[in-house]
């Protein structure tokens, strides 16, 4: 699943995915036809700050309004989020973006519906293979993890605002200002470190290391894998694949219908 564009005949067969991968220094996005391939060249502009949530959408409409057409959107969120709300938004500021629904409010200014799912985990659903337990850790502005169980998504786990030891959270153990800041060699031993006590913690029988930071890793171990960052993005068609009731999405409600006058704004958008 992924790689790079692939070209189709007008008769397409499957719904095509808008997916957004939102990061702390870039947002991108690609559409996804029904297996995971991109149908156009991925997208990017940088994120802005001050990022308030209206600021954001704003970015978001502007970042995909010149890729081709799509029915439904997949958006991975740099924090903790449920039932299309963000819960924390460590980047862009917990309290202004506590509670904010993401999802149906991308849904009204797209016409289509929107999952909502933390960037690593949609990271994850992009690499696994569905067998053991899986872990994806990635490593970019800050750390990401996810946990699969034979492909089945885990409660999520917040393992980069978690404390580790005199060095604050693992953000500023091993996000990108640690990297800056100590080198690449002290670096990678902190990162080492890392996938040893998520080994302690969670037994993995694989564990995939993704992010943009992830190409600067000098060792892996026998049973590590780096992934190419493009994950955040081919992962998106797997969320709409993933059950609702079951796992991480026990607390999920079904997708939100989009109302009529959105998806007409949206078409008339389109058509401009």
């Amino acid at each position: 699943m992924g790689g790079k564009p692939k070209s189709k005949a007008n008769g397409r067969a499957g719904p095509r995915t808008l997916a957004i991968d939102i990061g702390g220094t870039g947002l991108k996005a690609s559409v996804l036809d029904e297996n995971g391939n991109m149908v156009a060249e991925e997208v990017r502009i940088d994120t802005p700050y001050p990022c308030p949530p209206k600021v954001m959408l704003k970015s978001l409409e502007k970042l995909v309004e010149k890729l081709p057409a799509y029915d439904r959107v997949s958006v991975g969120f740099p924090g903790v989020v449920g039932k299309g709300r963000v819960i924390t938004a460590p980047h862009f500021g917990n309290r202004i973006w506590r509670d904010f629904p993401l999802a149906n409010e991308l849904s009204e200014r797209l016409g289509k519906p929107v999952r909502l799912l933390n960037d690593a985990e949609v990271q994850g659903f992009g690499v696994i293979v569905g067998r053991g337990l899986e872990v994806v850790l990635t490593l970019g502005t800050g750390a990401g993890t996810a946990i699969f169980r034979e492909g089945e998504l885990m409660p999520h786990l917040e393992l980069a605002q978690h404390p580790i030891g005199k060095w604050g959270t693992y953000n500023d153990y091993v996000g990108d200002k640690a990297l800056k800041k100590k080198g690449k060699r002290k670096w990678n031993r902190r990162v080492e470190k890392t996938v040893t006590i998520l080994y302690s913690l969670l037994h993995f029988d694989v564990l995939y290391i993704g992010g943009g930071n992830a190409r600067k890793i000098e060792i892996v171990p026998d049973n590590v894998i780096i992934v190419p960052n493009e994950a955040g993005i081919t992962g998106g068609v797997r969320l709409w694949r993933a059950p609702r009731g079951q796992g991480a999405f026990a607390h999920e409600t079904e997708d939100k219908p989009v109302s009529r006058i959105a998806a007409t704004n949206a078409a008339e958008a389109a058509h401009s």
